[in-house]
């Protein structure tokens, strides 16, 4: 895993814990990647793994059962995309909309590449 240098290492894994659930590798009632494991296979300490599961747990995308490990918990998929949906238009939708106003671009200017990107997104899932 890239991490980015403009974001805490234990939030980008919290995010990739949350893509993972989103994309349905991992499921409501799933158990997931042990701190250990998850701190090998991305390469980070395991105390950044455990902090990202607490803030996972905090929010309540994920459980712990004591001595068996973390499991996804029911409701996280549409917790996740609340969370997601309400970061997007808080913080990232206005840096697109003050970027499309400079370079002088209208919603109908995106419109066509949006439905491309939608079309292609289907076939890949598709196939």
């Amino acid at each position: 895993m890239e991490f980015k240098e403009n974001q805490t290492i234990y939030l980008q894994i919290g995010d990739y814990v949350c893509e993972q659930i989103l994309l349905g590798s991992w499921n409501e009632g799933d158990r997931i990647l042990s701190v250990r494991e998850l701190g090998v296979a991305l390469q980070v300490n395991p105390n950044t793994v455990m902090r990202s599961y607490d803030f996972l747990q905090s929010n309540e995308i994920i459980f712990n059962k004591r001595g068996v490990g973390y499991f996804v918990l029911e409701q996280a998929k549409n917790k996740i995309i609340d969370y997601r949906r309400k970061q997007f238009l808080e913080h990232e939708l206005p840096v697109f909309f003050k970027n499309m106003n400079l370079l002088d671009m209208k919603i109908d200017d995106l419109k066509v590449r949006y439905e491309e990107y939608c079309k292609k997104t289907l076939k890949n899932k598709s196939v």
